[in-house]
């Protein structure tokens, strides 16, 4: 069964009257639908493609659902991308997945016609299946390209910022600390910067003179304090450093390892500004391409389902390839008797479509297809050709 969460793309061959049929399906769709909107179905212009060989025809109907995949794919990646650029907000994404400036449904059921600029029909079908692919494949590179770059930029503007949050023990201290926290420069002396558990200060104060040898009396100096730590600056004699970082970790205090430069200090906060810089405009640029490619790769997608439903057109009901298309966008309550409306209406395509079918017994209309439908739901192969197009940006 057809997915409701797609938009189908059916064909039948040509009788005549594709105006009268469109009107019949139409009205039988409205009448069976709750919300009775006529926008649900929508003519399909399909093309009289080149056919080909037999043996081609049969080599494309086997390749086509390798490309279908990987269209598809493309397509979703994209609005995936779109999604977490803008941090999941539906408002804001639908107004990127736009298809020529316009909603998905208007593209598909307000007039789609086959882009003849760039997909002439007097190609072969060979030749079409090719060139959609080549695009694709081009949107996909692309797109693996640009999210590559954003997605370093991003991870190293995180780890950047990821060090000026955190509790005292963990976080940078390039602004917190100040040149006159530290003694001058020594030979013999320097200041060493201890984060102490808040609930071990008191404990602090009595030891740290006592630590080690060769302490500094009375030079313990309070810097800040969050909700885990205080930050103590001490002055120590260089010889005793190492036997000085070992006695605090015994006591649960935390040496952080930190020279003054004001040059230093002054290239991580520039550092920081061109990191941050670099993303928001990477962040720009890979909004702006994705929103561009989602339009052209979802172009390129429902030219090849086109595609797709032209072939199997061909292999189906054979020579003259002269086909009548319709766009149906199923409304999910209404799925089975929807299809069970065009399967009743499409009935008499059943000898051409399958001439098993035609030997059996036929249907006499809607209302005698039961409840559930469930003829209908268990089979795989319809009177008419059924392609779908699933909703990926929802």
């Amino acid at each position: 069964m057809p997915s409701d969460q797609s938009t189908w793309l059916i064909s039948v061959p040509e009788s005549g009257d594709a105006e009268g049929l469109f009107h019949e399906l139409s009205s039988k769709l409205n009448s069976s639908s709750k919300s009775g909107q006529p926008s649900n179905l929508a003519q399909l212009s399909i093309p009289s493609f080149k056919t080909g060989t037999l043996d081609s025809l049969i080599a494309l109907s086997e390749e086509l659902p390798k490309h279908d995949a990987f269209f598809t794919a493309t397509v979703a990646k994209t609005v995936d991308t779109l999604r977490n650029l803008l941090n999941n907000d539906p408002s804001k994404l639908s107004q990127h997945v736009l298809v020529n400036e316009q909603p998905v449904d208007s593209y598909l059921l307000r007039g789609w016609s086959w882009n003849e600029g760039r997909y002439g029909v007097q190609r072969s079908l060979r030749e079409m299946v090719d060139v959609l692919n080549k695009e694709m494949t081009s949107i996909d590179n692309v797109m693996k390209a640009k999210l590559t770059n954003y997605n370093l930029a991003k991870g190293s503007l995180v780890q950047m910022q990821r060090k000026k949050t955190g509790n005292l023990s963990v976080r940078s201290l390039i602004d917190i600390v100040k040149k006159e926290h530290f003694i001058g420069d020594s030979e013999y002396m320097q200041t060493v910067l201890v984060a102490v558990p808040k609930n071990s200060v008191k404990d602090w104060n009595a030891k740290y003179e006592r630590l080690t040898p060769m302490i500094v009396p009375r030079s313990s100096t309070l810097i800040d304090a969050d909700d885990e730590y205080s930050l103590f600056a001490v002055v120590i004699f260089r010889r005793v450093h190492d036997d000085f970082v070992q006695k605090c970790r015994e006591n649960k205090f935390i040496v952080r390892e930190f020279s003054f430069s004001e040059e230093a200090i002054q290239k991580q906060r520039e550092e920081l500004q061109t990191a941050d810089t670099t993303e928001k405009e990477l962040w720009t640029e890979l909004l702006q391409l994705s929103r561009t490619n989602f339009s052209e790769s979802f172009q390129v997608l429902a030219h090849l389902k086109v595609l797709e439903l032209f072939v199997e057109s061909v292999l189906r009901y054979g020579l003259p390839a002269h086909y009548i298309g319709f766009f149906v966008k199923p409304e999910p309550k209404a799925t089975k008797r929807t299809l069970a409306t065009l399967q009743s209406h499409l009935a008499y395509l059943g000898g051409r479509a399958n001439p098993e079918k035609s030997k059996g017994k036929k249907s006499s209309g809607t209302d005698d297809l039961g409840g559930e439908y469930q003829t209908i739901l268990e089979q795989e192969f319809f009177d008419f050709v059924l392609f779908e197009i699933p909703w990926i940006v929802l």
